[in-house]
């Protein structure tokens, strides 16, 4: 066991594994959209400096990235004996829906297994220290931030039992979503739309709150991206005030989360789940529990000033995703978050972490990080 440890805390890597592992990444980055409940992971295989196969994880229940990789190199024709794999998420060693990847690897004679990052479940932790044990030498942490920005919901699912929540907001210069009577349509322009539709996609679920549902009657699906599946969508509703005819209840999986009783008008396909806390309000920890453990990575939030609020003053936003257009609203008109109660200094103020400034079209998107201690 100490050769393995010895092995995986190797940290000089040279140029050219980064470039084998920047392809594993570009490769992982394919699922982006595919891969829920499992991780994006992206492998090469590579001998004597050239890859000879290459494979990423589409879906949950098809090959893993290793497999599928060691696949398309004997596929090519290539022997994969004394060849080294890179792959951006440490192999499996657990029956799930297929079969551990370390059964495939060993046997195949890898010489080398270059990992970007440990896999954060803790039932795989005997993956490495088995391809240690039959000669194979480990290496550890090769691009490991950028492994992990490809998978911030499974990590935060997996470490924290909680999915990874981004509320999209669309806002005008003066941070304005909406006039004082909820006219929203449209703030940003079209570009900023179908950019949205991208993030849609790669999350697991969308959520939203009643008073959404009520004024905008939005469906909540993918439609400006080519995506094989539609996410989760998500309301809480605590008196059950979704009306039965709404688009989002029509097609597709839904959940409305209430703090008492079904609607008894609601179609018969749409799943209820009664949270109520102390003030039969909507438990949002709870529910955001709930959905980790139906395999909810990604939680990408489209809601109004009331349920943003609570979710931000309750610890649970990770990201903020927000479309700013070149226009001023004024007062009176609807901030992006309505909190509880007001602050009692500016040092309570909520600290962000930027990540990107981009320009779409004609709007800026920025993405944000809310700054915590304990991090992810």
């Amino acid at each position: 066991m100490a050769t393995a440890v010895a092995a995986m805390t190797r940290s000089a890597f040279g140029e050219s594994e980064r470039a084998h592992m920047s392809h594993a990444l570009e490769l992982a980055a394919r699922g982006l959209y595919t891969t829920t409940p499992n991780p994006r992971v992206g492998c090469v295989v590579v001998r004597d400096g050239q890859v000879i196969g290459e494979g990423w994880h589409v879906s949950a229940g098809e090959a893993h990235a290793e497999v599928a990789a060691l696949a398309d190199a004997r596929g090519r024709g290539h022997d994969v004996r004394g060849a080294t794999l890179y792959v951006t998420l440490s192999p499996c060693d657990t029956q799930g829906r297929t079969p551990p990847c370390v059964d495939a690897i060993i046997p195949a004679g890898i010489a080398r297994v270059v990992a970007a990052m440990r896999d954060p479940d803790t039932s795989q932790a005997d993956g490495l220290a088995r391809l240690a044990a039959a000669g194979i030498v480990v290496d550890v942490g090769l691009m490991e931030d950028e492994a992990r920005e490809l998978n911030p919901g499974f990590v935060s699912r997996i470490v924290r039992g909680l999915p990874w929540v981004r509320s999209k907001l669309a806002a005008s210069l003066d941070g304005r979503t909406a006039l004082a009577n909820g006219d929203s349509q449209w703030i940003t322009g079209a570009a900023a739309r179908s950019d949205g539709h991208a993030w849609r996609a790669r999350a697991c679920a969308i959520l939203t709150g009643v008073g959404t549902v009520l004024h905008d009657d939005p469906q909540l699906d993918v439609r400006a991206v080519a995506t094989p599946r539609q996410p989760l969508k998500v309301v809480v509703d605590r008196n059950g005030d979704v009306p039965p005819g709404a688009k989002l209840l029509a097609g597709g999986a839904a959940l409305v989360v209430t703090a008492g009783t079904r609607n008894a008008a609601w179609p018969a396909h749409v799943d209820v789940l009664a949270l109520p806390d102390a003030n039969a309000r909507v438990d949002l920890r709870a529910l955001m529990r709930e959905l980790a453990t139906r395999g909810i990575n990604e939680l990408h939030v489209e809601a109004g000033a009331r349920l943003n609020g609570a979710l931000l003053s309750a610890g649970l936003i990770d990201e903020l995703l927000v479309y700013v257009a070149g226009s001023l609203i004024g007062d009176p008109a609807r901030g992006m978050f309505a909190l509880p109660a007001p602050l009692p200094a500016l040092a309570a103020r909520t600290r962000l972490r930027w990540t990107s400034v981009d320009r779409i079209g004609d709007d800026l998107r920025i993405v944000a990080r809310v700054v915590r201690e304990e991090g992810v």
